[in-house]
């Protein structure tokens, strides 16, 4: 379908969109004071016709009739969404380049917007250079840093054993370490996690720094370390989503473990099922830390005022014995 310039549509051709003759003049005025201001062909155009004239209200038809003939002549892949000025500098991006748009273009970098395709051109060319910018931006640490960015063959390695290259060869990193480092962005004193206990509503909403939540971190971490697992041995979390569970899954990772997820709403027998592919070693639930042993079933709750085995219950001696 061809479609008309905006500076050639008529209050007619308004209308044949299903839109009433009344509010058909008014459109067609307010269009007519967005060219005179902007032109019939340009993004600003565009942006100012989305932003005052089009709502959801009115047919898609017109919208379509109001976008490819603002686009008319403008070439492939004309933008159908433009953010405000106010908007694009809150992004990554445009700070970046706010701070560091000299080092990286030189005398070449004019501001965010027209020199982002240089900057796009920059990251490709350089990405030793870039990728080590935005690790630092994003405040990165690594428990031992890569040898580089990007190698594209390891040596002693073919091609297709990384036919896109191997990034950050050499390089380890503990998640959980990064959510609580202090950094440039982020103090002790700062709100980290923000909860309100379920079926409480009525009370008011808790909040956690980091400082707190470090210090339940540790306390869990140094627990399971104390069971002298092997390193990456995999522990359970079958909880609901709440504070605790948040601590307990970084206190896992930070010590070196690796998480398996059970939602609390299995059964016993699938919970068993989830246990014994994991080969999970420990399984965190509701009301406390629960260690499968082989030396005795440890697993031993509460449950409603009553004794609850359940290691008996999802069948945990048997995983520990191999079963």
């Amino acid at each position: 379908m061809a479609y008309k310039s905006l500076c050639s549509i008529t209050v007619m051709d308004i209308e044949s969109n299903g839109i009433a003759g009344e509010d058909a003049t008014t459109l067609h005025q307010r269009l007519a004071e967005i060219i005179k201001t902007h032109g019939d062909g340009t993004p600003a155009t565009w942006q100012h016709i989305s932003s005052s004239i089009l709502t959801p209200e009115l047919p898609f038809s017109f919208h379509q009739m109001l976008y490819y003939g603002c686009y008319k002549n403008f070439g492939p892949d004309p933008p159908a969404w433009i953010p405000d000025p106010e908007s694009a500098a809150l992004t990554n991006v445009w700070q970046l380049l706010e701070r560091r748009g000299e080092e990286f273009l030189g005398s070449a970098y004019k501001d965010p917007i027209t020199s982002f395709d240089d900057f796009h051109n920059f990251s490709v060319s350089n990405p030793e250079i870039y990728w080590r910018s935005v690790l630092d931006e994003m405040n990165i640490s690594f428990s031992k840093p890569p040898e580089c960015i990007l190698r594209d063959s390891p040596p002693g390695e073919g091609p297709l054993s990384h036919p896109s290259g191997q990034w950050l060869p050499g390089a380890s990193i503990n998640p959980a370490q990064n959510c609580i480092n202090v950094n440039g962005k982020r103090g002790l004193n700062d709100t980290v996690i923000i909860w309100r206990e379920e079926q409480h509503d009525d009370l008011p909403i808790q909040r956690m720094t980091l400082q707190e939540l470090r210090e339940e971190v540790w306390i869990v971490a140094y627990a399971l370390k104390s069971l002298d697992l092997e390193k990456g041995s995999a522990i359970a979390i079958d909880m609901p989503m709440n504070v605790k569970s948040v601590i307990i899954y970084l206190a896992i990772v930070l010590a070196g473990y690796v998480v398996v997820s059970i939602a609390d709403s299995f059964a016993a027998s699938e919970i068993s099922n989830r246990l014994k592919i994991s080969k999970a070693k420990v399984i965190f639930t509701q009301v406390s830390l629960h260690a499968a042993s082989r030396t005795g079933n440890e697993a031993i709750v509460l449950r409603d005022g009553a004794k609850f085995d359940m290691g008996q219950e999802i069948g945990l001696g048997n995983i520990c014995d191999g079963g």
